[in-house]
């Protein structure tokens, strides 16, 4: 198999598509492979031109070479969750507890059988990796960044220990009553001592919020929204995504076109695997609410 790093590290004249395809057209009919010092989830050409921030987009991140990352994780006590007053003292993060914890990477990745015909066509093989594969893995990552990774090491925000959970009876039939729901949730984010930034929602949610007029009012407190079909419908994640955690990337992602060698079930001569590395470092698990509408 043809493995190598990309002609154009800095992605300033090729896409990653361009370059698995060139990769492709080099292997003379065998498999192929190209090593990206990027996330590939970074790298959807439409993100730019039609904006829809992805879990990863609400996080500050960094890069992890090698093994686990140490960070600092606080935890409040839950003795004291009731007692709230205008004084430090009164203040949860008064009694946060801090504690070491470590961060591993998983490789998450998404495959897609492709034909022949698409194969052999470099301009062609090269848009659908960059506008149909690589959105797929953006999805995968929500996924994981949401409900975390099968092999436990990136922790799902909608599964925190220390997630708090609310319930809002009765808001989800209207726009307005389910703003208001919101915006007491993002009070609540708050009294933990952070900024509400961010919220997770359906898509069927946002489209509500955006007929009944709402969304102004979401973006004139600074709030960024994500939607996704990756949690329920009659669920928001609210939170203080930008101090609760820290997204981590590995220093390359992975695209490789395959060949079996005969046609699959499906009739698929080759596909295509998009993978990157990913971890989860949560600090502040406690800054984040869980509502039900």
């Amino acid at each position: 198999m043809l493995d190598y790093l990309i002609d154009d590290p800095g992605l300033r004249e090729r896409g990653p598509g361009e370059e698995l395809a060139i990769a492709v057209a080099r292997a003379g009919g065998g498999d192929a492979a190209v090593r990206v010092r990027a996330p590939l989830t970074t790298l959807f050409p439409l993100a730019s031109t039609r904006p829809r921030p992805t879990v990863r987009e609400q996080t500050k991140g960094g890069v992890v070479a090698g093994g686990p990352l140490r960070y600092v994780r606080e935890h409040r006590d839950e003795a004291r969750g009731g007692e709230r007053g205008p004084t430090y003292g009164g203040t949860p993060e008064a009694v946060f507890r801090p504690s070491v914890a470590k961060a591993e990477l998983t490789e998450i990745s998404v495959a897609v059988p492709v034909p022949a015909e698409l194969c052999s066509d470099p301009a062609l093989l090269a848009r659908f990796v960059e506008h149909r594969v690589i959105v797929r893995l953006c999805t995968v990552e929500n996924e994981v960044l949401l409900r975390g990774s099968a092999d436990g090491a990136v922790p799902g925000l909608l599964e925190l220990p220390g997630l708090r959970r609310s319930s809002a009876a009765g808001s989800g039939a209207r726009a307005g009553a389910a703003l208001d729901a919101l915006m007491e949730g993002c009070a609540e984010v708050e009294e933990m001592g952070g900024s509400c930034d961010g919220l997770v929602m359906h898509p069927a949610l946002y489209w509500r919020l955006v007929g009944g007029g709402a969304l102004p009012a979401l973006d004139a407190a600074g709030l960024r929204v994500t939607r996704t079909r990756m949690i329920e419908r009659d669920r928001v994640l609210l939170g203080d995504f930008r101090a609760g955690v820290t997204l981590l990337d590995g220093e390359e992602s992975t695209l490789a076109l395959r060949r079996p060698g005969a046609p699959d079930a499906s009739g698929a001569d080759a596909t295509v695997t998009a993978s990157m590395p990913l971890g989860l470092a949560v600090h502040l698990p406690q800054h984040f609410l869980l509502l039900s509408l």
